[in-house]
């Protein structure tokens, strides 16, 4: 019932806005006729019902296709009202629609309006200069729409000109911005909150909109990382002063587990590094044998002092070439050769 109420409200304020140009067509269509219908011969076809409110339309319009046109000097005169009336209602009509297209840009500015999106991204916090770089970073493929949301200190849609970016303003834990931004529609759920406090009270607001999303959460004290998993246990939480993992998790989801589990001392694998002896014409033959021998994974290599992550296979690699490489155990180069 309270939805009906609302719609009947939205048809009446719009019928409100539209009343004056359709008062004007409605009055010089019927005046018009009647006027006609005096002035032009008796039996005239121009005036039949059927056929005058074509001639109306395209008189109006002032398109003129000449099928229909009157033959007396009076019925011209009235054809002339037509036309003058059909340019006011035009005026009054487009008036109007850019009133209407200039509202919605302003609501669209301020955040007001619910967006109509679907697995999306939605970025909760704004920082400037950091909000940017994180936005570029979600949408550089070219295939993310972000929602940004951001409290009501941010008056305007700080980034108007990002096609892919989409502006909701307010209270970050209220359900009204979760409505509004989609969260319930999104994909990702990026919580990037002006303290660890208000982080974890976004994420509450989050998980009841939408306890399915893909939630990535920046904190600066990482110790707290227990307190958002009591809210959502599959919440990926990064350093607040390390963002790029932030757009990495939200594009590539569980990409912060593997490179927490690098940094892991004892974990699955660490990283090593390794002087790699003679007998290897490329990377494609280290990468071949460290995985077959050993069960690891080289990430790069640095010769003549420059470093190259994931090279091509076919880079040469000369003896005395530095491997760096994943692996449960460290490599060294008696190893190297015992395995050859």
């Amino acid at each position: 019932m309270p939805i009906l109420i609302r719609l009947v409200r939205s048809l009446r304020l719009a019928v409100r806005g539209w009343r004056l140009p359709l008062a004007v067509a409605i009055g010089v269509f019927l005046t018009s006729w009647l006027l006609m219908w005096l002035v032009e011969p008796v039996g005239s076809e121009l005036v039949r019902p059927g056929v005058y409110w074509w001639y109306f339309v395209v008189t109006a319009a002032t398109v003129g296709y000449g099928d229909f046109f009157p033959v007396s000097t009076g019925g011209r005169l009235v054809g002339s009202y037509v036309i003058v009336g059909g340019i006011v209602t035009l005026t009054l009509l487009f008036t109007r629609l850019a009133d209407v297209l200039q509202s919605l840009r302003s609501k669209r500015l301020r955040g007001v309006v619910t967006l109509d999106l679907r697995d999306h991204v939605v970025l909760l916090g704004y920082f400037p200069g950091r909000t940017e770089r994180l936005v570029a970073e979600l949408t550089a493929e070219g295939r993310q729409q972000v929602a940004l949301c951001a409290w009501d200190d941010v008056a305007e849609d700080p980034m108007p000109e990002q096609q892919a970016v989409h502006f909701v303003r307010g209270d970050l834990t209220h359900a009204d911005v979760m409505q509004r931004a989609g969260v319930a529609r999104a994909r990702t759920a990026v919580i990037d909150g002006r303290d660890d406090n208000e982080t974890l009270a976004i994420a509450v607001a989050v998980d009841h909109a939408n306890p399915a999303v893909h939630m990535v959460a920046a904190l600066r004290d990482l110790t707290r990382r227990d307190n958002l998993r009591y809210v959502n246990a599959g919440v990926q939480v990064v350093q607040w002063h390390m963002p790029y993992l932030l757009t990495e998790e939200a594009n590539d989801p569980g990409i912060t587990q593997i490179y927490n589990e690098l940094m892991t001392h004892g974990g699955s694998g660490n990283t090593y590094s390794v002087t790699l002896p003679d007998g290897y014409a490329t990377f494609g033959d280290c990468q071949s044998h460290f995985g077959r021998a050993f069960g690891a994974v080289v990430l790069g290599l640095r010769a003549d002092g420059g470093l190259e992550v994931s090279p091509s296979w076919d880079r040469p690699v000369p003896p005395g070439t530095t491997l760096y490489y994943v692996a449960r155990r460290r490599i060294d180069a008696a190893g190297l050769r015992a395995a050859r």
